[in-house]
């Protein structure tokens, strides 16, 4: 049985959080421009009269509350950045901002974080240790969680716990599972360098266009023939750019994309394929070749110890758990798991399009079960110590 105090509060909130959540979602700010964003986070904390602490960020929050008695530091965490997309859901509270849309859901995941901020604010006399809220910029960039981590906001915390909201789970069900939830993410650029010429004349040149598609195709077979069928990993050419006429063979074509992995022994595997696979290739056309690597977050691995806390505070907060698929997308919480201990779940609002799409949705009934689960995983752990 959860707190009958928190969940009478948590359902007193919850009109509340919806309007948080809906006045972020009209005003969405993409990675580093969170101005607007971070200023209404801290009039929401102050309004609570919950500390702010002077950490040393150019968009982001990080507030906490502390007990009376002396005990751990437990983190809570939300991104708060949006996409550069344009919304399309067509909803009275759509964003305002051309071209820039809460497509993945953050503007959720603040007002979770929020509330489970004022349900802890009034466990505070009772609260054993310290519950640290941070209102992360930048994840979208894969970069503001290292940032949290070099300002120093983690110093003598011992867990953390955050959320991810999950379309295609029903609002009232949680996904939680110990290890790799949610993958690591690299990105590649590839220049292939031939000899520009006449269309019609081929052979006075190298096309790159010609090796690039073969580039294109032999990188399937990391996954097909290098990678063990007991592993995971995705490789995807996401952009292709090369030429200006329809008459001219260009002498150079750029390829983009990313690749996806949860083992950590795939991951530093896949590189080396890439380099002989594009440096083979470019050999048999007589191209010239570059690679550049973009290393991204690791994978999201949840510790089981938290996981098993994480399963307790989900039953407490009505929340039916499931084991949910990992998912081949990326998140920058990875980066705290590499400091310490942490817990990162799916939170099911039944959506009807996927994150990242223009028309993505989610049912705010799941606010208030978010911030319930968010207060109990943190008091369990404080009392854990």
């Amino acid at each position: 049985m959860g707190n009958p105090a928190l969940e009478g509060l948590a359902a007193q909130l919850t009109p509340q959080l919806i309007h948080i959540r809906r006045h972020l979602h009209q005003y969405p700010e993409i990675a580093y421009e969170e101005v607007q964003t971070t200023r209404a986070i801290r009039g929401w904390l102050e309004e609570a009269g919950i500390r702010i602490l002077g950490v040393p960020l150019q968009t982001g929050v990080v507030a906490e509350v502390s007990g009376r008695e002396d005990g751990p530091t437990i983190a809570l965490r939300a991104d708060i950045d949006a996409l550069p997309i344009q919304e399309e859901t067509g909803l009275p509270y759509a964003s305002r901002i051309a071209g820039k849309m809460h497509a993945c859901g953050h503007d959720f995941h603040t007002a979770a974080v929020l509330g489970a901020a004022y349900l802890l604010k009034s466990q505070e006399e009772r609260l054993k240790g310290t519950v640290r809220f941070i209102f992360q910029p930048a994840e979208e960039k894969g970069t503001g969680a290292r940032q949290i981590v070099e300002s120093g906001a983690l110093r003598d915390v011992q867990a953390i716990f955050g959320l991810h909201n999950k379309p295609d789970l029903p609002v009232g069900t949680v996904g939680i599972r110990a290890g790799a939830l949610m993958a690591a993410v690299d990105g590649f650029d590839i220049e292939v360098e031939g000899v520009g010429t006449h269309a019609a004349i081929p052979e006075a040149g190298i096309d790159p266009i010609v090796a690039a598609a073969q580039i294109v195709t032999s990188l399937q077979t990391i996954v097909s023939r290098n990678i063990s069928p007991l592993h995971n990993a995705v490789v995807s050419v996401t952009s292709i750019h090369g030429g200006t006429a329809w008459n001219v063979l260009p002498d150079k074509v750029v390829l983009g994309g990313t690749v996806r992995t949860f083992q950590e022994e795939v991951r530093a595997s896949i590189p080396g394929h890439f380099r002989r696979i594009i440096e083979g290739v470019t050999a048999a056309y007589g191209a010239k070749i570059s690679l550049r690597w973009f290393e991204g977050p690791p994978p999201v691995n949840n510790d089981e110890a938290l996981t098993q806390l994480s399963i307790a505070a989900a039953g407490k907060a009505g929340l039916q758990v499931v084991t949910p698929m990992p998912s081949p997308a990326g998140e920058d919480f990875a980066y705290y798991q590499k400091s310490i201990p942490g817990s990162f779940v799916f939170i099911g609002t039944s959506g009807i399009r996927e994150w990242h799409h223009p028309g993505f949705t989610l049912d705010d009934s799941a606010l208030r079960q978010s911030a319930l689960y968010l207060a109990e995983a943190a008091i369990a752990a404080s009392e854990k110590g």
